[in-house]
């Protein structure tokens, strides 16, 4: 792969020197945006989607994670460990969970191949090299890597621009929050065909959560060669991240004992004085490197084609202390060292490389048809271990650094699709996309504790064939007006924790999800208004979903549902009356349910099925957004609002559980997110000064959450079930007082700010 790189790089270079004909700009630009235009909807694509342009993501983009940039677009929820939004963070569309929303960069897969996810927390300060991102609502349109289950985001890295530049940006705020990211551009001189662009940042913060800090270093580069037809570039980025733990989250006891911040992450007891301990080592440590090769080809004004080659090295680890565990869950010990127990400290390694490569072939007659067919070829290769690296009482054969699991795993993904819209009567287009995907995945015995007689092998090897049909009718029509409907089925395989999950407890192999969507949508567009509705229908088969049973160490567990669904509909208004007054809003009003759930008893044996449709786990009935822009010649002030409703916090319909209090008292506790509304406020003043060079430079501050709103952003519940004398079921928690031990709560920042600068040459 190395040797490919450099030769490739060399090529350039000498293609470069030979250029000599000066390049058209537009076609230069047009040529950088292929690699995304096979996988991105436009305005002919019957489904819902919201695109978000470079100076839209610069006018947020202060230091907080991607999750944060995108919570003002329809259907949008996000969280925050740290509670201020930098560090561990996550996107929810439609309420749908993070990992099941299918993430690409250049068309390029992000989704972490097991988890399904993607860790922002490794791509620090990505946003700065964006050039655009969009959204599709629901399944969209066939793409590369993780079937999209509930929503796509397609994010377009910065273009190689004409001419040279030099930009710093800098940004600080509440709870030591910092942003030092520092652009460059040589351009492409002289008229010449090939140039340099990249940036090097860094991001900090303590975070409003007791020692929730982030460091983030990262860089991005890219050199690219071009010419009318004809656009190659080379990208690498990297991402060094060092955070300590905060994903545990608290109780609402814990809270009231010890502060809205407390982290119960790394606590190691008292000191004699009564004083909590916690071990400063708690941190999850990670370094990941990312290679694009892009080739973008224009054959003919009609026909073009991108190709893609991609590698991506992770390797990290989080350090954590664990107090009085029995050392059978971490040594082979003989009969009389059984029952042994020891505070002691973990490491979890993963080590993996990630690689493949996409093509698609793009024709469009300039008339009425354009079609895409393309498909890509991905494989993962990860090792997971642990490591104990302390040890208080530890037998007396230990040996520093123990090793006490591994296990590997790979993946392989191949699809192939075929895509396009044909306008057979004036203003009326049929979209048709079809797509297979093959994947298998291999797991050796993926349990995370000592396992004395582990078996050898891939003792997972899974096979999946998934065919992925889109359908759908889009008219325009009396100019302004567009309708559409579209029907999509698609399928996803189970992650990595699914089967580790099931498998540890000795449950079936967990089953492939489908999702059948249909969605009907209507849009209006003038000069100065715009205005769309739409109304979807996602009915899922087997997804996966929290059902409160413990398994046999003691964690919650996910398991297929047989059927659940989503039913909702989004709202969006943009007003623009003058040059000087924006006005934008957009709601989503949804019922998301599950039927027919079934919950463990507190007696472990017992499995009851709580009948009927019960809420859907982290997804509100109502998200709406409001936004208002005032923009005076170089002044701009932003007011955004954001309403999110009640969330369950399980899906069995629970509101609130039977606990006792200090005092042994019956007392109920609750089981949700509760409904939030919150406004932040951004100014700024954007200026130039020619004397000196200075192109741009704009100096604002933001202010969030400013009415000081307290509420939790994020959260997990595993309380016990106790059937009633009357056969009904109650949730309960014995475990602590009152919720403790029972659920955990992320609280969210009150009243915070950050001012920024932002200058360039």
């Amino acid at each position: 792969m190395k040797k490919t790189i450099f030769f490739l790089i060399a090529l350039l270079g000498a293609t470069t020197a030979t250029a000599a004909e000066p390049l058209d700009s537009l076609k230069t630009i047009e040529l950088q945006g292929v690699q995304v235009r096979s996988t991105r909807a436009s305005k002919n694509t019957p489904m819902a989607f919201t695109d978000m342009n470079r100076d839209q993501i610069k006018q947020m983009n202060h230091g907080q994670d991607i999750p944060y940039l995108l919570s003002l677009t329809p259907s949008v929820t996000m969280t925050s460990d740290a509670g201020n939004g930098i560090g561990y963070t996550s996107l929810r569309i439609r309420g749908t969970a993070p990992e099941r929303i299918n993430i690409t960069a250049n068309g390029i897969p992000m989704n972490d191949a097991e988890s399904n996810s993607v860790f922002w927390v490794n791509m620090g300060d990505f946003a700065s090299s964006l050039q655009s991102m969009q959204i599709q609502r629901g399944v969209g349109t066939s793409t590369n890597g993780a079937g999209a289950f509930g929503a796509t985001l397609n994010m377009q890295t910065e273009n190689i621009g004409m001419k040279p530049y030099v930009g710093l940006d800098l940004s600080g705020g509440s709870y030591h929050a910092n942003k030092q990211t520092v652009k460059f551009s040589t351009g492409l001189p002289d008229e010449g065909h090939s140039g340099l662009q990249g940036r090097f940042s860094h991001i900090g913060s303590k975070g409003y959560i007791d020692r929730a800090s982030a460091q983030l270093f990262s860089y991005f580069l890219q050199y690219g060669y071009f010419d009318d037809n004809r656009a190659v570039k080379l990208l690498t980025w990297y991402g060094q991240e060092e955070t300590y733990h905060a994903w545990d989250f608290s109780s609402h006891y814990a809270q009231e004992l010890y502060g809205r911040t407390y982290n119960p992450c790394g606590y190691m007891g008292d000191d004699a004085n009564g004083n909590p301990l916690y071990y400063d080592k708690q941190t999850d440590n990670y370094v990941q490197h990312n290679y694009q090769l892009l080739w973008n080809e224009r054959f003919t004004n009609r026909l073009s084609l991108n190709a893609a080659l991609h590698y991506t090295r992770g390797d990290g680890y989080y350090e954590q202390f664990k107090g009085n565990k029995e050392l059978s869950e971490y040594f082979p010990l003989t009969a009389a060292e059984t029952d042994m127990k020891s505070d002691l400290v973990r490491r979890k390694h993963m080590a993996n490389d990630f690689y493949g490569a996409v093509a698609s072939l793009l024709f469009d007659n300039k008339k009425n048809l354009n079609l895409t067919v393309g498909g890509g070829w991905n494989k993962y290769d990860g090792n997971h271990f642990g490591r104990i690296v302390q040890v208080t009482n530890a037998p007396a054969r230990y040996v520093p650094r123990y090793e006490y699991y591994r296990d590997n795993a790979k993946k392989i993904e191949y699809n192939v699709y075929a895509k396009g819209n044909y306008q057979f009567l004036r203003g009326l287009t049929v979209f048709l996309d079809l797509q297979y995907r093959h994947v298998n995945y291999k797991m050796e015995d993926p349990r995370d504790w000592f396992v004395a007689d582990k078996p050898e092998g891939y003792i997972i090897n899974e096979k999946y064939n998934f065919f992925n049909p889109k359908a759908g009718l889009n008219y325009q029509f009396a100019t302004n007006h567009r309708a559409f409907v579209s029907y999509a089925i698609a399928h996803k395989e189970p992650a990595r924790n699914n089967f580790q999950n099931n498998y540890g407890a000795g449950l079936e192999k967990p089953r492939p999800e489908r999702l059948n969507d249909l969605e009907i949508g209507y849009n209006y567009q003038s000069q100065s208004f715009t205005a769309g509705a739409t109304l979807y229908w996602m009915n899922y088969k087997d997804q996966f979903v929290l059902t409160g049973e413990i398994d046999n160490i003691g964690e919650s567990i996910t398991r297929n549902l047989d059927k659940s669904y989503r039913l909702g509909l989004e709202l969006e208004v943009a007003w623009q009356p003058t040059k000087w007054f924006r006005w934008d809003v957009n709601a989503t009003f949804s019922r998301n349910r599950v039927k027919n759930i079934a919950v463990m008893l507190d007696n472990h044996t017992t499995t009851v099925t709580l009948n009927g449709e019960k809420p859907l786990a982290f997804s509100p009935d109502v998200i709406a957004n409001n936004i208002f822009t005032f923009s005076v010649k170089g002044f701009k002030a932003q007011i955004q609002s954001q309403f999110v409703g009640d969330q369950y916090l399980t899906n069995t319909g629970f509101k609130e559980m039977l606990c006792q209090d200090a005092n042994g008292n019956d007392c109920y506790e609750t089981l949700m997110l509760k409904k939030h509304f919150t406004t932040n406020v951004d100014l700024s003043y954007t200026f130039a000064l020619k004397a000196i060079a200075l192109k741009e430079a704009r100096v604002g501050v933001s202010l969030y959450n400013i009415t000081n709103a307290k509420f939790d952003n994020n959260g997990w519940a595993a309380p016990q079930y106790k059937q009633l004398a009357d056969g009904t079921v109650q949730a309960v928690n014995t475990w602590g007082v009152r919720d403790d031990q029972a659920v955990g709560f992320a609280p969210s920042a009150p009243f915070n700010w950050m001012a920024y600068l932002s200058i360039n040459f």
